[in-house]
């Protein structure tokens, strides 16, 4: 589960809005459920290969091309989810800080979000990625599924804390009853340009795939059976959290929502405490996940560019400012939390989630190549081929049109 639930959920209203209610609910389940035929299909390559991790299942199936090609996307696909945490920071801090304040502080040095980013990511963010063990950090991560849990109880109590439809101005009081109007019905389907960004951002919400094998390897006693059954009920549970997040998110800001949850909140209950508080408890998540992802970032990193050099501080400092310097210009300079879900989700997501568990096994496999499960593995191959190229392709017509 902790492997599952991130950043992800905060763009998923945004994603109902944009394919409607029905579309959504169909298109959440489609890939909660390939994402876990996938895990099956790299457990099943596990079991046969004997290999500890997904970029060996790369060197096993396609050979230096396989494993470059999977430790290369995995390093982007981390870049891309530290990027969107930080972006998180910069969006969310500036609102808890102002939650503390009376008065209008608009201006001050200590609401601005690119500023308070480069301080948070220079004083926490790194020393702690610096650690050669952050063993510690990996209980406390466990917090954010229970955040999350959290998060989704807020916004589904918060849907009757909105009047609509929305008022003009953009700071309300809040426990006013919502009006049913027609500007307050909910689309079952929905067809527009942002429709772009609804899968990735659900590839980019279910991929657990680089944790799975690890995990598996490490299991006392290893079971297939077992470990699919705790897989399929961590996606399941993250399934239910991300859908009651996502529709009650819809449900109180409908077409206004924004592609970031909780900025939607921040217009219209600033001060509310009960929202204050999930900002600080996901910004505390925040924290203390991002410099757990530098660590498989950095090993790829120095697995590709640096296996040829022995083990020393100065490389290990210089990849982590490396990687640490690059996530916070991303983080600063990307605009919206949608395009970091966009481009990430449809390019290096569908390629873990999708595309390369199928090569792999249609690879690996001694099966009939008309047997069920090579054939769905070729399904697979061809969805994410598909829907990756033709998301990342209206994403970028999108931002050519603006």
């Amino acid at each position: 589960m902790n492997a599952i639930m991130g950043s992800g959920a905060l763009g998923l209203s945004f994603a109902m809005a944009s394919t409607g209610v029905l579309g959504f609910s169909i298109l959440l389940l489609i890939v909660a459920s390939l994402a876990s035929y996938s895990v099956f299909l790299l457990l099943s390559m596990c079991i046969q290969t004997a290999v500890m991790s997904y970029e060996d299942l790369g060197l096993f199936a396609f050979g230096s091309t396989g494993k470059v090609l999977v430790a290369a996307t995995i390093i982007i696909q981390n870049i891309g989810a530290m990027s969107s945490y930080l972006l998180i920071v910069k969006t969310e801090l500036p609102g808890a800080v102002a939650g503390f304040l009376s008065g209008d502080e608009s201006g001050s040095w200590y609401l601005d979000g690119r500023l308070l980013l480069l301080i948070t990511s220079v004083c926490i963010v790194f020393p702690l990625a610096l650690l050669p063990k952050i063993g510690f950090l990996g209980y406390t991560s466990s917090l954010s599924f229970f955040f999350m849990v959290y998060f989704a109880l807020v916004v589904m109590i918060k849907k009757w804390s909105i009047p609509c439809p929305l008022p003009l101005k953009s700071a309300i009081e809040p426990l006013q009853v919502s009006n049913s109007t027609a500007d307050c019905k909910a689309k079952l389907f929905h067809l527009s340009k942002e429709s772009a960004y609804a899968i990735p951002t659900m590839a980019f919400s279910f991929l657990c795939h680089t944790s799975v094998l690890p995990i598996y390897c490490e299991l006392q006693s290893p079971s297939k059976s077992r470990m699919q059954n705790v897989t399929v009920t961590g996606i399941g549970l993250s399934f239910l959290i991300y859908f009651m997040s996502a529709l009650f998110g819809y449900l109180t800001f409908y077409d206004k929502v924004d592609s970031e949850l909780l900025q939607s909140y921040n217009k219209y209950l600033p001060h509310d405490t009960v929202i204050l508080t999930v900002k600080l408890a996901i910004l505390f998540a925040v924290l203390l996940t991002v410099p757990l992802i530098h660590f498989p970032a950095r090993k790829a990193v120095l697995m590709l560019f640096f296996s040829h050099l022995p083990v020393s501080w100065i490389c290990h400092i210089f990849v982590t400012l490396a990687l640490n310097t690059i996530v916070v210009l991303f983080a600063m300079y990307v605009p919206d939390i949608k395009n970091m879900f966009g481009v990430v989700g449809s390019t290096t997501s569908t390629c873990l989630l999708f595309v390369y568990p199928g090569l792999f096994y249609l690879k690996l496999s001694r099966e009939d190549f008309l047997s069920p499960q090579k054939l769905g593995a070729c399904a697979l191959v061809i969805f994410g081929i598909c829907v990756g190229l033709l998301s990342l392709v209206l994403i970028i017509f999108n931002w050519i049109n603006q």
